[in-house]
This record gives structure tokens, C-alpha cells and sequence, in this order.
């Protein structure tokens, strides 16, 4: 679809009345209600005021691109606008905009007019262009010159698709580009940066995080070869793939502002390196060289993470409801509708197990099946993800629900990747919900029943459980907590304690955290008992791993791990398997999934006091194993 499909001379205003901002909007958007494109103009300038308020749309050089995404359009379109004196649009440089383009978006827009949408914000770059839009004495040159510059920008499409096929030495700059509708300013700023990098003679490639999905996905080796990354967006980015490299992070407004101070900063290595946050592995980075999406430690990580604050907030508000309820012999009632609620401790279980607990399984299924599928797979995912919840098939259920319907999708992805381009639309509204949800449900359908007998099985196991079978359960999840620092054994072992909690069994999250507590704080008391066999910064490192251990971030005892493996690997499994042993051979259940010691006081059975007894000891094991097998430090230097 072509600029000038969305841009006729009907939505053309060449002699705008207007004077001030409201009034330039108020006029552009009667334009387009004019034309018959729009559902309700009350509603659609709401929602122009709406993105306003985000931040001007103003973008410089006498422009501004007014837009928004609404079910108050009926058919996407583009009004423009001209006024020859100008007027005050809170610019991004401060001047009188003289050229306006009203965007209109519907809410279920499909690719092709996103696409055609965002090529025209790309052309407003060139400033001759600009100059003939000034110029011009009809509504009909208008459109001719936008059929012009589309010709033209097709050339360059090809001649750069051409020169990417060839490019096997990387590129010296990457750059990723997103805003919050993904319309406009994601496709200026990158071809802003695009534009300028060639006048440098710097090799770049830019992807885009726009309406339509990401386009032009930066790669695991072209990051790998690259000087550095610009991160050019409003929206939030994953910069974990980024971790080692150069990396310089602005709003998307400076990619179209300032792209040749952006590329100068990592061109002459002026650009921090980023360390990451320490909530991915490196592992989170990579990518097979042709996008797929084989990764299965990725994609559950994926699904973990956007689920950690609902088991969190929901397992710290449940736990804290029996707290008050055994403290005020309030009797704690478990209620289905928001009407039965009559106390306070029942309202907060309510909110944590009826609310944020429910919605655990689905949300992990979903982002599960996203990771896999992009936005595509979120859907499908849900739904699995639900259909798992309501038939008792529990947190592996909701696992298998996510990797079944991000697979799902992308194989109808496959199946329908040879339809005429002129129905591509459909696929993102209609095709990929429809065939997703319903293939995911019957597989759904047909495979929860086994799963739930599996679980149940399972609970039943660990219920049953002797002392001496808790212990060694315990020792077995804290020494996978304490083995790789963060890593997949980390990982794993507390997948499985939160897969436990939503089993109803609290034993096995309370071994995983004592377990992951102890390595930094192991290694930080390492650094005060023997103080003489760490350097300075090492000494720094330790006060820093107090503060992570007692919030139990395993990570704080990566700088060590890093340092000396072998040792501390070793040091930190045998207290954190103690660590686990001894939490469960104290009875210890916890609900509350993390919070480190701001949870003790939260054991669902057993003595807290007991609980940190456990951490202590294992804390104190690993210190002195570490500290006595540790080389002194000038036998450190001199090896």
C-alpha cells in the first residue's frame, strides 16, 4: 500500500486557518471526519490530546505529525496540513511548525497501513523534500510529489536489501528504534540515523520495533562485530543481548535529533559499556543466525519473568494475611466474589490468591508462547495457559501450554506465509488469533487431564514425604541454587519451588531460597573473616554481596565466581545444599516466592528463627571453606 492510498487530495488543507496547536489539530482532524475516515471525532481528538500528553509530536525543521491509533477511525488515513506563517507546536527545536500530517490509524490497523503510514514519517527527513511541499500550488501536486519520492525510496530499499545480502565483515554501528504507537517516530529516528551514518561513511543497521512487529532483527554475531548499539526509544528495549558492548541509550526524539552526535559517541568509543542487570544470562543474548526461535532456556526465562511480580506480590499479600489473621484471631476465609469480603486479612488473600495468584499460569503460558511467536503467540498462549489453570494441570500445564502455542503459531506463520501480499492484514487480526487459540485448545483439551493426574501425583509424593526424604529434596534444590550463580541450575530449581507453591506444597521454595542466599552472602563474609586474602576492590565486592544475598540475588556472587571458579563454585554448593538441607529438615514451608530476609518473618510453618538459623550456618560454611582454600594474595599475583 502506497503513502498516497491513505493521502488524497480530499485530506489536503493547503491554507490553514489556524493559529495555535488546539486550533491545528481541531482543523485536521474536521479534515479527515470531512472525508468520511473517521467513527467519532469527539473521540479521536481525545485521543490525539492522549498522545500529546506523551510528548509533542512536534519533531522539528517545520513538522509535526500529530497521530494516534483508535477504534474512532473508520479508515486509515493522512491529513495535510500547511501553513505558510507558522505555528507554535512546542517543536523539539523550538520553532514554528509549517507542515502537518495528521496520522489516522484504526485500532485493529494491519501491516500494510502501518507501513505505509511510517514510509511517510521516513520522507519528511529530507529536507528537499520538505522544501517542494512548501512550494507546491495544488492539493493534486501534493499527492504527485509523494508518488515521486515512493518511487525513489523503493530504489533505495533495494539497493540497501542488496548491500545487506552482500555484507558479511558486520556493521560498525547497530541501532534499535521504537515509540510508544510504533508509527511515526520509530521509522524517522531510524532513518535519521540511517541517513546520517551513510554521509559518515559509517556501516549501520537499524531495527525497528514499530506497530508491525520488529523488522530487521539485530543478530547475535552482527552484535558481536559491532563497535557499539544505539538504543534510540521510548518504549522499553531488551538490552541484555547488548551486555558487554558499547551501548548508548536516548529517546527516540534524539534519533531523529542528534544521529551524528549518537553515532560519533560509540564511533570513537565514547559509549559506556553496558554490564547488564543481572536478570538474564548470557545465554538470554543469543540467537540462532536465521531468527529461529529454538531456545527453549530463553523462552521459559521469558515467561518467568513477566510472571515473577504477580506470584511475588500475590505469595507476600497471602502469606502477610495469615500473618494478621493469626495475630488478631480473625478466622481467614477464602472467597470467590469481592462481596464476601468482610475483614481485612481476607481482603488481602483475596487480592494475592484470588487475583494475582490466578493469573500466574496464564501470564507465564503467554509470554512463554510470545517469546516464540512474538505478539502473535500472546494470545494462544493466555488461553492455554488458562485452559491448564481451571483444569488442575497446574504450573507444568501452563509450561507446556506456552512452548505448544508459540510452536503452534509459528506453524501457522509457515502455512500461510504464501498468501498474497494484499491479505497480509488479516494474518495479525484474524488468521493467527483464530487458528491459534483454537489449535492450542483442543491440543489443550485432549493432554490436560494427564498432566493434571501427573501433578497430583507429584503433590501427593511430596506431601508424603519423610523427614529424611525432605532433606535430601533440600539439599538436592540449595546446591542447585549455589552451583552456577544465577545460571540454569539456579533457574531451574526455582521454577520448580514456584511450580510447588501453586501445587500448595511450601517446602521446596523455602530450600531454594535459603540456597540462594547463601553464595553472596558467603562470599561477603569471606571478605570480613579474611580480609587479608581480598583486595581492595574485592573487599568493596563483599560489602556490595551482603546487601544482594540478604535479598537473595544470587548474581552478587558472580564477581567472585568469575574470578575463581572452581573454589567458590564448590564453596557456595556445599552451603547452599546445608543451607537447603537444614531449612527443610526444620519444617520450614514458605509462600512468599522472594524477598530474601524481608520474607523470614513470613514461613508458612516451622520457626523463623530456625529458617535464618539455616541460612546462617550455611552462610558461615561456605565463608570458611572459601576463606581457608582461597591463595593468599601474593601468591595471587605471583601466579
Amino acid at each position: 500500500m502506497k503513502v498516497t492510498d491513505l493521502l488524497t487530495a480530499a485530506t489536503v488543507n493547503l491554507d490553514l486557518k489556524s493559529t495555535t496547536k488546539k486550533d491545528v489539530l481541531d482543523e485536521l482532524a474536521s479534515t479527515l471526519d470531512k472525508a468520511g475516515k473517521l467513527n467519532d471525532l469527539t473521540e479521536y481528538r481525545a485521543a490525539l490530546d492522549k498522545r500529546e500528553e506523551q510528548s509533542t509530536t512536534g519533531i522539528g525543521d517545520g513538522v509535526a505529525i500529530p497521530h494516534s491509533k483508535t477504534a474512532a477511525v473508520k479508515e486509515a488515513a493522512i491529513a495535510f496540513g500547511r501553513s505558510k506563517e507558522g505555528v507554535d507546536f512546542q517543536s523539539l527545536d523550538g520553532q514554528p511548525a509549517h507542515l502537518f500530517f495528521m496520522i489516522a490509524a484504526t485500532d485493529g490497523a494491519n501491516a500494510t497501513h502501518l507501513e505505509a503510514l511510517s514510509t511517510l514519517s521516513t520522507f519528511l527527513i529530507d529536507a528537499g523534500f520538505r522544501e517542494k511541499l512548501m512550494n507546491a500550488a495544488t492539493s493534486e501536486e501534493i499527492v504527485s510529489l509523494f508518488d515521486e519520492q515512493e518511487s525513489e525510496s523503493e530504489n533505495v530499499a533495494a539497493e540497501e536489501k542488496k548491500a545487506a545480502e552482500n555484507n558479511t565483515d558486520g556493521y560498525e554501528v547497530l541501532a534499535v528504534t521504537g515509540c510508544p504507537t510504533g508509527i511515526a517516530h520509530t521509522y524517522m529516528a531510524a532513518d535519521a540515523l540511517k541517513q546520517k551514518a551513510k554521509e559518515m561513511g559509517v556501516s549501520i543497521k537499524v531495527q525497528t520495533n514499530g506497530s508491525t512487529g520488529i523488522k530487521n532483527r539485530l543478530q547475535a554475531d552482527e552484535i558481536e562485530k559491532a563497535k557499539g548499539i544505539i538504543v534510540a526509544a521510548s518504549i522499553k528495549i531488551d538490552v541484555e543481548p547488548f551486555k558487554g558492548k558499547p551501548l548508548v541509550q536516548v529517546p527516540v526524539t534524539d534519533g531523529i535529533r542528534k544521529p551524528e552526535e549518537l553515532i560519533n559517541e560509540v564511533i570513537e568509543g565514547k559509549a559506556p559499556v553496558y554490564q547488564g542487570d543481572g536478570s538474564a544470562p548470557k545465554a538470554a543474548a543469543e540467537e540462532e543466525s536465521k531468527g529461529k526461535k529454538i531456545n527453549i532456556y530463553k523462552n521459559l526465562m521469558n515467561g518467568v519473568t513477566y510472571m515473577l511480580p504477580f506470584v511475588v506480590g500475590g505469595g507476600i499479600l497471602i502469606a502477610i494475611s495469615y500473618l494478621i489473621a493469626s495475630l488478631t484471631g480473625v478466622e481467614l476465609r477464602h472467597v470467590a466474589s469481592v462481596a464476601d469480603v468482610h475483614d481485612f486479612p481476607t481482603l488481602l488473600s483475596f487480592i494475592g490468591n484470588g487475583n494475582a495468584m490466578y493469573l500466574m499460569i496464564p501470564i507465564l503460558a503467554g509470554f512463554i508462547a510470545m517469546s516464540i511467536a512474538d505478539r502473535p503467540g500472546l494470545a494462544p498462549g493466555m488461553v492455554g495457559g488458562l485452559m491448564a489453570l481451571t483444569s488442575n494441570a497446574g504450573f507444568l500445564g501452563g509450561l507446556i501450554a506456552g512452548f505448544l502455542a508459540g510452536y503452534v503459531v509459528e506453524l501457522v506463520k509457515w502455512a500461510f506465509q504464501k498468501w498474497p501480499q494484499s491479505l497480509d492484514g488479516l494474518k495479525p487480526v484474524l488468521i493467527y488469533p483464530v487458528f491459534g487459540i483454537f489449535i492450542t485448545g483442543a491440543l489443550m483439551f485432549l493432554i490436560n487431564q494427564p498432566i493434571s493426574d501427573f501433578m497430583e501425583a507429584m503433590t501427593h509424593l511430596l506431601n508424603s514425604m519423610g523427614t529424611g526424604n525432605l532433606v535430601l529434596l533440600g539439599l538436592i534444590l540449595g546446591g542447585m541454587m549455589g552451583i552456577d550463580l544465577g545460571g540454569p541450575f539456579n533457574k531451574i530449581a526455582f521454577t520448580f519451588g514456584i511450580a510447588m507453591i501453586s501445587a500448595g506444597n511450601f517446602y521446596p521454595q523455602a530450600a531454594v531460597m535459603a540456597g540462594g542466599m547463601v553464595p553472596p552472602l558467603g562470599m561477603a563474609l569471606a571478605t570480613t573473616l579474611f580480609a587479608h586474602k581480598f583486595n581492595k576492590s574485592q573487599r568493596d565486592a563483599g560489602k556490595v554481596a551482603y546487601v544482594l544475598g540478604a535479598a537473595f540475588i544470587s548474581e552478587g556472587a558472580i564477581p567472585f565466581g568469575a574470578a575463581d571458579p572452581i573454589r567458590v563454585m564448590v564453596s557456595t554448593t556445599i552451603g547452599s545444599a546445608l543451607a537447603g538441607g537444614l531449612a527443610l529438615l526444620f519444617g520450614i514451608g514458605l509462600r512468599p516466592p522472594h524477598g530474601g530476609i524481608f520474607v523470614i518473618p513470613l514461613v508458612s510453618n516451622g520457626n523463623p528463627f530456625l529458617y535464618a538459623l539455616a541460612i546462617i550456618i550455611g552462610t558461615v560454611v561456605t565463608a570458611i571453606i572459601y576463606g581457608i582454600w582461597k591463595k593468599p594474595l601474593k601468591e595471587q599475583k605471583s601466579a
